[in-house]
């Protein structure tokens, strides 16, 4: 995407003359010949570099200056001035402007100031990007199964375009990598992919993260912040597990898609976002519009483009080449030679539930890895849960003979064993509300004695 600049100043044939000087350079330019005006585009357009002049009439760059900072806190700005004023130039640096320039002007010491405001302003994002976002580097998606290229060719067709994109699939599929993968393949790989993981905030902040927030907005806003939709400008924001998006905040989230603008907590300007948003749910949302906890028009608006990842277990012959990869990964995080993976190990993979998905593999393969004492990484070296405990579901002769109600009970009951009795974490592995799970809880208790489990929220 080519960069933004904005230029200000009062003096029309300035700004002729920086038109044309920065047009050949291949930026998308806005001019405005005063303060006020400037303010207004900045309410509604971002910018990466913003250049303008001190002695402006009315509102002074000085004046301006922390304006421009509040409203778009990550433009790099350059101040103009005219001989003489060069300290008052200074004055603006101390208060935000990241260079400033003396009249007249060479083309020259121009471009290479600019291009410097450029690289700061990009090197600022990518800090502030890695910092959102550190703990979840891409990985390459491992598999060939037919599952996982219908979903590729998905991918593919959808990517270069603006569609929104909805990516569901149980917890642990990898929806995260899928949602990256999309981003990777739009020409907005250049710009941000940011994630927010609407289930792990606090319900009073998320709007915040989300929008931002000025100055003074609550308790404790000691300073203006820019939201998540600012920050992914002219790139890529997954909201993961949208399913526990407050429901007021649903309202504002469909504006947003619809208007593509966003209110800051505090403030009633809006500022214009160019940002493809991905959504992913581990939940049913078709239910979660039934139960009333998920609003129908903003799942109309998410759902343009589909993307359902399917299980481990119906992709079971991309297993052998993630768990290498996986043994290799962690043998070398853990500086000890890979281990060759037994048949027996592998029988027990290709029969096992696998309930966590792929995270659950890697989780086990990782394990194995640190704990194994053999020459080989065995079927001995895997917990007996997953030794005894859901491996048989597919050939057990009493599974056979469960009723869909008998299915239902067993699985919620021992994936609440695997969650060591935390229901919250149980249900949303399983694709459902936590309160569907007590609900579940309070039937089966008035069916006669149930499976010991501590209970835990």
């Amino acid at each position: 995407m080519k960069a933004r600049l904005l230029i200000i100043d009062d003096d029309s044939l300035v700004v002729e003359f920086l038109e044309e000087t920065f047009r050949k350079s291949g930026w998308e330019l806005r001019s405005s010949h005063s303060a006020e005006a400037a303010l207004e585009l900045l309410k509604r357009e971002s910018f990466d570099v913003v250049l303008s002049d001190i002695r402006l009439g009315g509102m002074d760059g000085i004046t301006l200056l922390p304006k421009i900072k509040q409203l778009r806190p990550n433009a790099v700005v350059i101040m103009m001035t005219a001989y003489g004023g060069v300290e008052t130039a200074v004055l603006a640096m101390k208060l935000g402007a990241f260079d400033f320039i003396e009249k007249p002007m060479s083309p020259a010491v121009l471009e290479v100031k600019i291009q410097k405001a450029l690289a700061q302003g990009k090197l600022e994002r990518e800090v502030t990007t890695l910092r959102l976002d550190a703990s979840s580097a891409r990985r390459d998606i491992i598999g060939k199964s037919k599952a996982i290229r219908d979903v590729f060719d998905i991918i593919q067709t959808a990517a270069p375009t603006r569609a929104t994109a909805l990516i569901t699939g149980e917890s642990g599929v990898g929806k995260e990598l899928f949602a990256r993968e999309m981003h990777t393949q739009s020409d907005r790989a250049d710009g941000p992919f940011l994630k927010l993981n609407c289930a792990a905030l606090n319900p009073n902040l998320i709007e915040s993260e989300l929008f931002g927030h000025e100055k003074g907005a609550f308790t404790g806003a000691i300073q203006a912040r820019s939201g998540r939709f600012e920050l992914a400008q002219g790139g890529t924001l997954l909201l993961d597990e949208i399913s526990e998006l407050p429901i007021e905040t649903q309202a504002k989230l469909l504006r947003v898609l619809q208007e593509r603008e966003v209110e800051k907590v505090g403030s009633a300007d809006s500022i214009s976002v160019d940002v493809r948003i991905i959504a992913s749910s581990n939940r049913d949302l078709q239910a979660a519009i039934a139960d009333g906890t998920f609003r129908s028009d903003l799942y109309y608006r998410l759902n343009v483009i589909t993307i359902d990842v399917p299980p481990l277990r119906k992709r079971r012959e991309d297993i052998p080449a993630l768990a290498e990869f996986f043994n290799q990964k962690y043998s070398e995080e853990n500086k000890r030679p890979a281990k060759p993976i037994s048949e027996c190990a592998y029988e027990l993979f290709m029969k096992y539930f696998w309930p966590g998905n792929v995270r659950e593999l890697e989780n086990r393969i990782q394990e194995a890895v640190v704990l194994s004492k053999g020459d080989r990484i065995t079927a001995e070296d895997f917990s007996l849960d997953m030794r005894t405990g859901l491996t048989p579901l597919q050939n057990n002769l009493e599974f056979e003979r469960m009723t869909l109600h008998d299915v239902e009970r067993h699985l919620i009951v021992n994936r609440i064993k695997q969650y060591s009795g935390n229901k919250t974490d149980a249900a949303r592995s399983l694709g459902v509300a936590a309160r569907t799970i007590r609900n579940k809880l309070k039937e089966y208790s008035g069916e006669g004695p149930n499976d010991n489990f501590q209970e835990r929220d």
